[in-house]
């Protein structure tokens, strides 16, 4: 009989997780909605924001720098002067994004999923761009900018974007 229990818990947990914490649960996963938000000019640095969510989100002149950004997702939004400088933004996903003057510098993104992301006067010192996936014409504009080593991935910013 308790297998049953657990089972129906875990299946609560999964479909009904409102629910499930209202039964005092905590569940296994944590995800942070950023869903229009006006994070404009706001200092986020050194915050724990893994998995979040950025959808049509104001992130103009934000203070991002040294955030662990793992796992998210930004969508349909402008990053105009964002500071991401040492942020690790490895396994992100930029969908429709458009990054202008954005401090990259040290980052790591390295997985990252940017099909869809523009950047355009970027700076990228030292960022690790290992695996990450970039429209053929970015990853060109990239190269003709990139320099540098990341402190913490020890893999250059030119070989992370295998520039030739």
């Amino acid at each position: 009989m308790s297998k049953i229990i657990a089972l129906a818990f875990a299946l609560m947990l999964f479909c009904f997780p409102s629910a499930a914490y209202a039964a005092g649960a905590t569940p296994s996963y944590s995800s942070l909605s950023f869903n229009e938000a006006k994070l404009a000019n706001q200092d986020l640095s050194g915050r724990n924001l893994q998995k979040a969510e950025f959808t049509n989100a104001d992130l103009e002149n934000t203070n991002m720098s040294g955030v662990d950004l793992t796992g998210v997702v930004v969508s349909s939004t402008i990053m105009n002067k964002t500071n991401l400088h040492a942020a690790n933004i490895s396994q992100g996903l930029f969908d429709q994004v458009r990054l202008f003057g954005v401090d990259l510098s040290d980052a790591i993104l390295v997985e990252g999923m940017m099909l869809r992301a523009t950047f355009t006067d970027v700076k990228i010192t030292g960022a690790d761009f290992s695996g990450a996936i970039l429209a053929k014409v970015e990853q060109k504009k990239l190269c003709a900018i990139a320099d540098g080593v990341n402190p913490i991935t020890k893999v250059s910013t030119r070989d992370s974007l295998e520039c030739r």
